[in-house]
């Protein structure tokens, strides 16, 4: 019995070709390998399509992602379908700077540190005198007389007087409940060595006597600065005595 071999030889051998030796059935050729790799071919279609993939849908040979088909790149890992090469990873190196690097701030000037208080030089004592209010024939009863209220004065120019928040008046030296103290009685002024008492055209007048001298009588003109010296007593009101003196050491 004869037969053909893969070049069309006739033959009488089954096995091999007796003009050729070709192996009368040679095994199938193995497919071809692809110039890519990465590219295996399509893979096997199952009856339906694949599952889970529509039509407008391919599958993502790399991650197996569905991706739409037109889309030239795998939107889960990257994979290049023109090319079939996957994204090169970005260098870690380049990653740790970008992230190292930061938007500079701009330094904050120091705080100055705060100016010191510039020491007490001069304070008010404010004294209830029965003597002086035995003399003013006041209707008001006289407190009872004790230690006087100090007031630091800092400023170059004080207000003696009531305080009057309706009437935005809050005198540097407060003369509190004596109602024969005018609401802006007087104002005290120095000149760093110096002190002069201006009465404000009060109701009951300013009056001004040395320390150990007898009550005064006769109060100061109105709107004229009068001297005085400090320890000097300054009456006001129907038992108020302002005494001017240099704060102590403990008071500063």
């Amino acid at each position: 019995m004869s037969a053909r071999c893969p070049d069309g030889h006739v033959s009488e051998s089954t096995d091999y070709c007796d003009i050729c030796g070709q192996p009368m059935n040679p095994a199938p050729a193995p497919p071809p390998i692809p110039s890519n790799p990465l590219d295996l071919g399509p893979a096997p279609t199952p009856p339906g399509g694949p599952v889970g993939v529509s039509a407008n849908d391919k599958e993502c040979p790399n991650c197996h992602s569905e991706v739409p088909t037109d889309d030239l790149f795998c939107e889960v890992c990257g994979y290049d379908f023109t090319t079939g090469v996957m994204p090169s990873p970005e260098p870690a190196d380049t990653v740790a700077m970008e992230e190292a690097v930061e938007e500079p701030t701009t330094p904050r000037p120091p705080t100055p540190p705060a100016a010191p208080a510039e020491p007490l030089t001069w304070v008010a004592e404010v004294w209830i005198d029965p003597d002086w209010y035995a003399t003013q024939e006041s209707d008001d009863p006289c407190p009872s007389p004790g230690m006087p209220q100090v007031v630091p004065v800092r400023e170059q120019s004080n207000l003696v007087g009531r305080k009057s928040s309706s009437r935005n008046i809050h005198p540097q030296i407060d003369c509190g409940a004596d109602h024969g103290v005018s609401r802006r009685h007087a104002q005290l002024t120095t000149d760093g060595q110096r002190w002069f008492a201006e009465d404000l055209q009060s109701s009951n007048g300013t009056y001004i006597a040395p320390a150990g001298a007898p009550l005064p009588t006769t109060s100061i003109p109105a709107g004229q600065r009068t001297e005085f010296r400090e320890g000097d007593r300054v009456y006001v009101g129907a038992w108020t005595r302002l005494v001017i003196r240099r704060a102590t050491p403990d008071e500063q």
